[in-house]
């Protein structure tokens, strides 16, 4: 991939995602979106829910489209769920493994992208590694191209935050008197920017980022949040309770994060430290989860666990947002 100038293409990236009538065109970040979409997303992504053993909802509302995967880092979760979601709304769906890409072969990013413009493709998800990249991509695409960011860097992740708001809503039915803690390695993680910012936008009562000091993230990130290094008094009678992985492919070699039993026993998520939250507080991870890590095993298959809702409403949340963006391109 040929240097791009990853921290400027993150500036105004918000302005990129609406088209000259408001409508949805790309989807970067949570950022700068306003509540009322937001709700509008959730509200649409419920339509696309099923009861379990039923049939999967299913559109033709991408018929005739395609979209491509662009999955320039691992992902199990994310990808499967776009995959589905494509096909399930009647896309041509393209897969592009990072393994054969043309990028393991010096290609930039650019050619990629005016390659698969070249074969009509309409949506590209794209993960990176990289932070800037979907916003970059967006800057260069043709007028009907649509751009979702599947996983940036430790920037963004919105259709993970959009998938936990709407998880939090089924349970809790509103935000406002909420209290909702984070915790885990909040400085390396997307998800936790995304959910933050949606959590922000919706009204939450009350929003607690968790992690030893570390891996605490920098305040002016998350405005209006309560940062702590005390799991027992962040999740004091909260609502709802999420665990996050130790992101360690992007620390390096990061002084004074603790082993494994250290962290477990000050920060690991499990049926102790869940007394100290409300009784009806529901338990939530973005996977892939490190069980006896972050979150006590017995603990994530038990009752108050939401995280394989999470992973249905994953699908739901994704055609939600194709099915908007295709509307986009319908009304051009």
């Amino acid at each position: 991939m040929n240097a791009i100038e990853p921290r400027t293409d993150l500036q105004d990236e918000a302005s990129l995602q609406l088209d000259a009538n408001g409508k949805l065109r790309h989807l970067l970040t949570l950022k700068g979106l306003d509540k009322g979409l937001l709700i509008d997303m959730l509200d649409d992504a419920e339509g696309y829910l099923t009861a379990p053993g039923s049939q999967p909802a299913r559109s033709r509302v991408l018929a005739g489209r395609t979209v491509a995967n662009l999955f320039f880092e691992a992902s199990t979760r994310t990808r499967a769920s776009f995959d589905l979601a494509g096909k399930r709304l009647g896309a041509d769906v393209l897969n592009l493994d990072v393994n054969t890409s043309s990028r393991k072969k010096g290609e930039s990013i650019l050619d990629t992208i005016y390659t698969l413009e070249a074969m009509q493709v309409d949506v590209m998800v794209v993960r990176d590694a990289s932070a800037g990249v979907p916003a970059y991509i967006a800057r260069h695409v043709l007028d009907h191209v649509s751009i979702l960011n599947a996983g940036e860097s430790d920037v963004s992740h919105p259709t993970q935050g959009l998938l936990d708001v709407l998880t939090i809503r089924q349970h809790k039915d509103s935000f406002e008197n909420l209290a909702v803690a984070i915790v885990g390695d909040i400085r390396h993680s997307r998800v936790a920017m995304s959910t933050s910012q949606a959590l922000t936008t919706l009204g939450v009562g009350e929003l607690r980022l968790i992690s030893p000091a570390v891996l605490a993230p920098d305040p002016e990130s998350v405005p209006g949040a309560i940062i702590s290094d005390n799991l027992k008094e962040g999740i004091r009678d909260a609502d709802v309770v999420m665990a996050l992985r130790i992101q360690r492919e992007r620390i390096g070699n990061l002084d004074g994060i603790p082993g494994i039993d250290e962290y477990f026993a000050n920060f690991g998520i499990s049926h102790e430290s869940m007394m100290h939250a409300k009784p009806d507080a529901i338990v939530m991870h973005p996977g892939p989860m490190n069980r006896g890590i972050e979150i006590e095993g017995s603990l994530a298959d038990g009752p108050r666990s939401v995280i394989t809702r999470q992973v249905t409403n994953g699908v739901a949340v994704r055609m939600a947002v194709l099915d908007r963006v295709g509307k986009t391109m319908a009304a051009r």
